[in-house]
């Protein structure tokens, strides 16, 4: 039996395919194919660009467990596992 949670499945044998990607990572690709093709000086904004917009994702993740509360919240993760989850590719 699989057990879905958001987007990750329990499982863990399709991990990589839920991976949902940030607006940044959809941009690039949408936008120059890869990080790969653009110059060195722009990567380094584009990986600043990404860590700007990781910790805004945790920060939403902290103000959503803050709001929830005990009673409606049971997704224990810290922000930075949910980030890694939901997003970060291995």
């Amino acid at each position: 039996m699989v057990i879905k949670i958001g987007l990750i499945d329990t499982t863990k044998k399709h991990l990589n395919q839920n991976r949902m990607k940030t607006a940044v990572e959809w941009l690039i690709d949408k936008h120059f194919g890869s990080i790969e093709n653009c110059s060195p000086n722009f990567r380094n904004h584009i990986e600043q660009a990404k860590e700007m917009e990781k910790e805004q994702i945790m920060d939403a993740w902290n103000t959503k467990s803050k709001i929830d509360g005990v009673l409606t919240y049971t997704d224990n993760r810290t922000p930075e596992q949910y980030y890694k989850e939901t997003f970060k590719s291995e």
